[in-house]
C-alpha cells in the first residue's frame, strides 16, 4: 500500500495504511430493513471515502505502533490545513497547531531529543525549544503534511484494486453514532475493521487492524465542525529556522 510518510514522530502514514487497508467491494446480501442493504461492502466503502473526502473537518484520535514503538494522536483538522491537536509517543508529547500557513509544534524535552536526533548542536537548541512554541519551518520535510487532511483521505483512494474481499458484518456504536462494520483479513494474519456511519452522511467513524504487527485503532469524528487554532504568543514562540540560522 502506498502511503507517504509525514513525520516519524507522529505516524500518520499508519493511519493512512489502516484507512486504505480497510477499503473493499464484496457483498454479504442483507434484508431489506437493514442500513446499505442494497450495497455491497465495495459500494459501501467507496461512498465511506467520498464522503470523507468532502467533508470539511474532521477530528482523527487513535492509537497504533510504527517501527514497533506505540504512537498516539488527537488532532482535528480541515481542508484548509488549519489543524490542533496531540501527537506523543511514549513520553514524547507534543502540542500542534497549523494556523495562516504556518505550523507551531510545542514539545517536551523528550519529543525534540527524538525529533533532534543525530543533528549537530542539537544540545543546544533543546534546551531553546523545549515546551517552547516552535515556528517550523515551512519546507520542514518532517512535519509535512501533517495537517493536509486534502492528502490524509486521497490516500485512501490511490489504488482501487486493493478494495477487494470484505465482507459487512453487523451494526454497532461508534461514539454514540451508529454504524455498520466492514472486515477483510489481511496478508499477516491480521483482521481490518472499518465502521461506516448508516444515518446521515456515511462518514468513516473508526478504523482497526488486530493482529499482525502494526495493531492500531483510530476513531474518526467531529466532521464539518470548524477547526480555528490560535496563533501562539511572540513571547512563548521559537523561531527554528532563525534559530538555525544564528547557529545559537
Amino acid at each position: 500500500m502506498r502511503t507517504r510518510r509525514v513525520s516519524g514522530v507522529i505516524g500518520a502514514t499508519v493511519l493512512a495504511a489502516a484507512l486504505l487497508s480497510s477499503c473493499g467491494d464484496s457483498d454479504d446480501g442483507g434484508g431489506s430493513d437493514k442500513p446499505f442493504a442494497k450495497d455491497s461492502a465495495d459500494q459501501i466503502a467507496a461512498k465511506a471515502v467520498a464522503a470523507t473526502k468532502g467533508a470539511d473537518s474532521m477530528r482523527i484520535k487513535g492509537d497504533m505502533r510504527q517501527e514497533g514503538k506505540p504512537v498516539s494522536l488527537d488532532i482535528a483538522v480541515d481542508q484548509e490545513k488549519n489543524c490542533e491537536g496531540t501527537i506523543g509517543s511514549g513520553g514524547s508529547k507534543a502540542e500542534v497547531r497549523h494556523t495562516n500557513g504556518t505550523l507551531y509544534m510545542r514539545g517536551n524535552e523528550q519529543y525534540w531529543k527524538a525529533a533532534l536526533k543525530d543533528k549537530p548542536g542539537s544540545e543546544k537548541v533543546i534546551s531553546k525549544v523545549a515546551d517552547k512554541w516552535v515556528k517550523m519551518p515551512a519546507d520542514d520535510a518532517s512535519v509535512s503534511g501533517l495537517c493536509d487532511k486534502q492528502g490524509l483521505v486521497a490516500s485512501m483512494d490511490e489504488n482501487k484494486s486493493e478494495r477487494k474481499g470484505m465482507k459487512k458484518g453487523g451494526t454497532t456504536s461508534v461514539d454514540g453514532k451508529d454504524a455498520i462494520a466492514l472486515t477483510k483479513k489481511g496478508s499477516g494474519g491480521e483482521t481490518n475493521t472499518m465502521y461506516v456511519a448508516t444515518e446521515g452522511k456515511p462518514y468513516i467513524l473508526r478504523v482497526s487492524t488486530k493482529g499482525g504487527d502494526a495493531p492500531n485503532d483510530a476513531t474518526f469524528g467531529d466532521y464539518d465542525k470548524p477547526v480555528t487554532p490560535a496563533t501562539p504568543g511572540k513571547g512563548e514562540t521559537v523561531d527554528m529556522k532563525e534559530l538555525a540560522a544564528s547557529g545559537r
